[in-house]
């Protein structure tokens, strides 16, 4: 007869978790003897065995108790489905770890290989982290309601910073954020944007202007659904529009 300490020693357990047992209703609890200690006799120490065993098999303990009692066809039953089960969890686990690999990709994971690149030149370019940040947000926004246009846009736009007054604008216009409103360099600014085709989208047969399209646009359109709004970008918007109604 052992007590409990000396059974879970010979299991490799701890006495907490052969409380956990007679807890869950896996194995009585023996009694008292007269010194005061739970003795554990053959057949309990054997159905430690199997429940330690089953549990390190991944048998859930909620499963265990209908194992201990189940005949060879039943337990081998129990012990396929179980086993299926594990397999599942196996795929899914396997599922999200790809997805996770997949993370590693960074934009690609959300965008088209053409976006990917104009975004690559952004950042050569010295565009700012949140200014790229917004932008690759926009283009997901484009790519789920212009999925057949968006590949097409953005090698446009990476097109235009070949050109060395392109890449000044769109320099001077990142740093513009950081302007206040009234700043009067936002008038020239706003017509040099207006000069570049302003604040409309690249041409596209059906397809009604993508405002968005544009840095300052786009940056306005996050402010606005993060609560975060930028100023001057506000201003230059406002200022490039008018300029484009009026054909000043």
């Amino acid at each position: 007869m052992l007590t409990i300490g000396q059974v879970a020693a010979h299991l490799g357990v701890t006495v907490r978790a052969v409380r956990h047992y007679h807890h869950k209703g896996l194995l009585p609890e023996p009694e008292r003897d007269a010194s005061g200690y739970r003795r554990y006799g053959a057949d309990a120490v054997v159905s430690l065995v199997r429940i330690k065993t089953l549990s390190d098999a991944g048998v859930p303990l909620s499963r265990i108790e209908e194992l201990m009692s189940a005949s060879p066809e039943q337990f081998s039953a129990a012990v396929s489905a179980i086993d299926e089960d594990l397999g599942g969890q196996v795929r899914e686990l396997q599922r999200r770890r790809g997805r996770i690999a997949e993370l590693a990709a960074g934009d690609a994971l959300f965008l088209p290989p053409d976006v990917v690149t104009l975004l690559d030149r952004l950042r050569e370019i010295g565009l700012g982290p949140e200014t790229v940040h917004t932008e690759r947000d926009t283009w997901i926004l484009l790519v789920a309601r212009y999925p057949g246009q968006v590949s097409q846009w953005a090698r446009q736009k990476t097109a235009l910073f070949e050109d060395p007054a392109f890449r000044q604008l769109y320099l001077t216009t990142d740093r513009a954020a950081g302007w206040d409103r009234d700043d009067p360099r936002l008038e020239a600014l706003a017509d040099e944007v207006n000069a570049f085709g302003g604040l409309r989208a690249p041409d596209a047969d059906g397809v009604e202007p993508v405002l968005a399209l544009d840095a300052l646009v786009a940056v306005t359109l996050m402010a606005a659904r993060t609560g975060k709004p930028v100023p001057a970008w506000e201003r230059l918007v406002e200022l490039c529009r008018i300029r484009a109604a009026t054909g000043s």
